[in-house]
């Protein structure tokens, strides 16, 4: 909307919200490529695939979370964020996601959902 400087954003996964709140920014990867969401971004539904979200929060500690594919929704200064699953940054337990990148092998889904978790907590 003309005027708000911010946004509001949820992320959610298939069995939990994992984040949600007021935010001046949210970065996501779509099957179109990257993508930056402002307040009075025109409205919006795109692909998610495999990566990370970074939010920059209102207020608060800005937010990195890691999404497998699903759908990324703008419209009326708010952003949503639905994914089979997503994990915040720090909830990612790096050995698991080291040991799921060296087992998917020729999978290459599998890998970019590990290497995305991997991003998220820093880790590569």
């Amino acid at each position: 909307m003309a005027g708000d400087s911010t946004i509001r954003v949820d992320i959610v996964a298939a069995d939990r919200v994992v984040w949600s709140g007021e935010a001046t920014q949210v970065s996501a990867r779509t099957s179109d490529g990257d993508l930056g969401v402002l307040p009075g971004h025109a409205p919006l539904l795109s692909v998610l695939v495999p990566s990370v979200v970074q939010v920059t929060a209102s207020g608060a500690e800005d937010v990195t979370a890691a999404v497998e594919e699903g759908f990324i929704s703008v419209a009326d200064d708010r952003v949503s964020i639905l994914s089979e699953d997503a994990v915040l940054a720090h909830e990612v337990d790096v050995d698991a996601a080291r040991s799921e990148l060296e087992s998917a092998g020729d999978d290459t889904v599998l890998a970019r959902r590990a290497e995305a978790k991997l991003r998220a907590a820093g880790a590569i």
